[in-house]
């Protein structure tokens, strides 16, 4: 087991379809997990979420978070961020987090069609900012 450079981290993390775990707590303090589209810029992660899903209603109650991103085969490997969320609801920041997040998942020709169905309102753009990661590769090495 090693741990990853950042720019390996970086590289782990967009990499293909990968999806992430994002952890949340709920109100009554009952730990919540979902798994997210998302797309990096710089450091920080990306995703959408509606406005009145579970996930968004825990982040703006409380904007801590915990996503883990996964090699779920030989050799194995995560990444775990540790930070805080932030939401953006501006339309055209929705609509190319959207476009972008739908084209790594559901390939380029589809990008448009992902942006124009997430790009609206009540979709919300959420950065997380991690203030701390952990980031193994070869964990069977």
């Amino acid at each position: 087991m090693r741990d990853m450079s950042p720019g390996e981290r970086r590289a782990f993390l967009a990499e293909g379809t990968r999806t992430g775990k994002l952890a949340v707590t709920m109100a009554d303090g009952t730990p919540h997990v979902t798994p997210i589209w998302f797309v990096l810029d710089g450091d920080d992660v990306l995703f959408t979420t509606w406005h009145t899903s579970v996930k968004a209603r825990a982040m703006r109650r409380d904007p801590r978070v915990s996503l883990c991103v996964d090699l779920e085969e030989p050799p194995y490997a995560y990444v775990h961020l540790r930070g805080r969320v932030t939401f953006d609801e501006d339309l055209d920041a929705v609509r190319r987090a959207a476009t972008e997040i739908g084209s790594r998942y559901m390939g380029a020709d589809r990008a448009e069609e992902f942006g124009r169905r997430n790009g609206v309102p009540g979709e919300h753009l959420v950065r997380l900012v991690a203030d701390h990661v952990v980031a193994e590769h070869d964990m069977a090495g």
